[in-house]
């Protein structure tokens, strides 16, 4: 489980730029920094960072310093590869540089990434750009500057003294943790790299569902639950072609605030996810369905 991305690679890009789902977490995080007065000036700490998806919306949005954090090596490369998000929604492509920086290694110069055209080929970003205030306004008008956005191979349970920060995000990182006491270990990791007051904005998945709901029209399908260890382990693929396996543990929402309580963060509450407006291709009937058992919660934190 721990090194599944860097065997599904690819997959996940394009899991994360045409699932419903996806976009609807990005809605949701996004209406969140919007109403926490947005990210400029702010250093900011992404974990489970993937490809930098989040990295480079919050770098757009005109944070200071934003970290992407994973654990794969392929993620990181990934996201070396990829662009940031450019005011008309297309991205430009990253050279990649070098190998990977490992966890303690110096951050790239000014002059170690460079950028150039990339095309179309992320129409979710585009659609989740101009869903919103903050999509539309700062994040859109950003820019970014050299050297504002770093990429580290790290485990969040183990994380190295990075910050301190004003924010973490962490989308999808949490139902990661194999045992209990590697669940507490990220939140604590967390909790050291932010200061005081600072937030952590979490995308969670909500337990329960299967095998009472099917959310394969949304981009990801559970095939199966296994009782074992400290949370059950659900296997799940995301529906890309082909389907890309990959499982996780069904951690209730009560075993994360217990273990962000227990890592030092004086406040936890939860709201729930949002969804893009309909369109064409999603209606608003669609959307109701998703709405009634969505995939995820918006988990919030003050340090």
């Amino acid at each position: 489980m721990r090194f599944q991305y860097d065997t599904i690679g690819e997959r996940f890009v394009e899991s994360k730029t045409t699932a419903a789902f996806a976009a609807a977490d990005t809605h949701t995080l996004l209406g969140a920094l919007d109403a926490l007065g947005g990210v400029r000036g702010l250093d900011t700490l992404d974990l489970a960072c993937g490809y930098g998806y989040n990295t480079r919306l919050l770098a757009r949005g005109g944070a200071r310093r934003a970290v992407g954090v994973d654990i794969s090596e392929e993620m990181i490369r990934l996201a070396r590869a990829h662009g940031v998000i450019g005011g008309n929604g297309v991205g430009a492509l990253e050279l990649a540089v070098g190998a990977v920086r490992p966890a303690g290694a110096a951050a790239p110069g000014a002059d170690g990434d460079t950028e150039e055209g990339h095309g179309a080929a992320e129409p979710i970003e585009a659609a989740s750009i101009e869903a919103g205030s903050i999509e539309a306004g700062s994040i859109e008008a950003g820019s970014i500057e050299a050297g504002s956005i770093e990429y580290v191979v790290a485990d969040a349970a183990k994380l190295p003294q990075m910050g301190p920060f004003d924010l973490a995000t962490a989308v999808y990182l949490f139902n990661y943790a194999g045992d209990r006491s590697a669940l507490h270990a990220m939140f604590r990791s967390i909790r050291a790299n932010l200061r005081d007051g600072g937030r952590l904005l979490a995308i969670v998945p909500n337990a329960g569902a299967f095998p009472n709901v099917d959310w394969s029209p949304y981009g990801v399908r559970i095939v199966d639950r296994v009782q074992e260890g400290d949370a059950p382990l659900l296997k799940a693929q995301f529906l890309t072609q082909p389907p890309a396996d990959f499982e996780f543990r069904e951690w209730a929402h009560a075993d994360f605030a217990e273990a962000a309580v227990e890592a030092g963060f004086s406040t936890v509450g939860w709201q729930p996810n949002r969804t893009p407006p309909a369109d064409g291709a999603r209606d608003e009937a669609y959307w109701t369905a998703y709405r009634a058992w969505p995939i995820s919660s918006l988990m919030t934190c003050t340090a």
